[in-house]
């Protein structure tokens, strides 16, 4: 399902980001029995009804004339929210300087969940916490997802 997921996204990003908006994600899942493509957008100053209305009106045919999914599904255009998922590597440079919480696949000293000031250094991700520095690779990284001040 990621392969669509990626397929997609190159697809659409263009037109997405020819109407001015930030193409955050896209992801194709399961439900129930039902299928979802779900279209994450962005916008400086926020995304509202009329944006995903927009974009999926703009999309629909693209994906429609290029056919990467054999499966019936639900085409949803919406928000990555507040506290968005942190997928790409782009994301982690985006969201330098901000407050997130990572989740590790391995334990660093006993613990796999660390939340402080994200930094870029070197190429590797620098997490400032109350505990002091932490330098994480992308790789080792199960969930990352900015953390909400409210």
């Amino acid at each position: 399902m990621a392969k669509v997921a990626d397929t997609v996204y190159n697809l659409i990003e263009p037109t997405v980001k020819s109407l001015g908006i930030t193409l955050w994600d896209v992801r194709f899942v399961k439900e129930g029995a039902s299928y979802y493509l779900r279209v994450y957008i962005d916008k400086e100053d926020g995304v509202g009804i009329d944006d995903c209305a927009d974009v999926s009106r703009a999309i629909d045919p693209i994906i429609d004339e290029a056919d990467p999914i054999d499966k019936q599904y639900y085409l949803e255009v919406c928000s990555p929210g507040i506290e968005r998922e942190l997928t790409r590597e782009w994301h982690f440079s985006a969201s330098v300087g901000k407050t997130v919480t990572v989740k590790l696949f391995s334990a660093i000293s006993g613990k796999k969940e660390f939340s402080g000031t994200l930094q870029v250094e070197d190429g590797k991700l620098l997490l400032l916490t109350d505990e002091g520095e932490i330098m994480l690779e992308q790789s080792k990284i199960s969930k990352a997802y900015i953390k909400s001040e409210y």
